[in-house]
């Protein structure tokens, strides 16, 4: 879905996975600096899928298969959720706000059919509606004031809104908003905040302890360690429990000599020549410079300097090599 957005003056359009919006507005990094430390401007996510989920029984449904506590969630409230495999491999991530009367989330581009046919399959006999409405409804983030009667989730760059899609282009002309911020900029900020994307930080063997995605004291999360049986809980609860994770989330700072940025996919090697993990994620920061995630073997020394893509790389640790393991059991000695 192609947003109306891209007509505004100097709108590049982006690449996958972000095919839709745009890249930038001709300033990708006075961009950034407008949304991270003068907090006025907008950002077009319209090509993200939005989802709600209405009937009474909405959230004791979602808390029963999801890795968060939604059961007692509070109108307003801003939760991330994940979808894991009967495995604990992570599916999908969701992002959700209930409004009193239903709850609504969005997923990553162009898998909102996946998600909704998966919710299909889980109804059962519970009093619940689940509808796909990105037709209808676009994510935008602002650091503005919110539109009134619109439902918003409140994130640490300011609100990202439900907005009605018709009025997407009116919003873009709104004064109040601000100026329009693009994905290159998005991203180095949510690289910068060691934020995972599904799809990016993620792969077929990923498990939510590996980029970081399990609640601690200051850390939200996705995942709720003190629930009920939900799908994929029990890889969570033994690594938690017992072992650690075979692969974990690391912040690379880049060598900013050469030009280009490490592409996603690409290995993570030592000084001589060991693969160890591959590149997720890459930006030119503000004032970072270059910088990307990775997610490597969780045995990589954290003081080694690593090359991403034959680009020399210092580590700054997201999910540290002793993760997990947090209740041992502790064993009686024999008599």
């Amino acid at each position: 879905m192609t947003s109306p957005l891209l007509t505004l003056p100097a709108a590049v359009p982006a690449d996958a996975p972000d095919t839709g919006v745009a890249a930038h507005y001709g300033d990708p990094h006075g961009e950034q600096r407008r949304l991270s430390e003068e907090h006025r401007g907008f950002v077009d996510l319209s090509h993200r899928g939005v989802l709600r989920v209405s009937g009474p029984d909405r959230l004791t449904w979602l808390h029963s298969f999801t890795s968060q506590h939604l059961e007692s969630l509070k109108p307003g409230v801003a939760v991330e959720a994940l979808i894991l495999s009967p495995q604990g491999r992570v599916e999908h991530a969701l992002y959700l706000v209930d409004d009193g009367e239903a709850t609504w989330f969005h997923v990553e581009p162009g898998t909102a059919p996946e998600v909704l046919a998966f919710l299909e399959r889980m109804r059962f006999m519970m009093r619940v509606e689940p509808e796909d409405v990105t037709d209808r409804y676009a994510l935008v983030l602002t650091t503005g004031p919110v539109p009134e009667g619109v439902l918003a989730r409140e994130v640490e760059l300011g609100h990202e809104l439900f907005l009605p899609r018709e009025r997407l282009a009116d919003f873009a002309k709104d004064g109040g908003a601000g100026d329009p911020v693009g994905m290159w900029a998005y991203e180095a900020l949510r690289i910068a905040a060691h934020r995972p994307r599904v799809g990016l930080e993620t792969d077929d063997r990923t498990i939510p302890h590996e980029i970081d995605w399990i609640a601690s004291e200051g850390h939200p999360g996705a995942v709720h360690l003190n629930k009920g049986c939900y799908r994929g809980q029990e890889t969570v609860a033994r690594v938690d429990n017992l072992g650690h994770p075979p692969r974990r989330l690391v912040f690379l700072h880049l060598d900013g000599t050469p030009e280009r940025l490490p592409a996603h996919g690409t290995d993570v090697t030592t000084a001589d020549g060991r693969v160890v993990g591959q590149v997720t994620s890459a930006a030119r920061h503000y004032e970072l410079g270059h910088v990307a995630l990775a997610v490597v073997k969780r045995a990589t020394p954290v003081e080694d300097q690593l090359l991403a893509d034959g680009i020399p790389a210092a580590q700054e640790i997201v999910v540290a090599p002793d993760a997990g393991a947090n209740r041992r059991p502790t064993f009686r000695a024999a008599r």
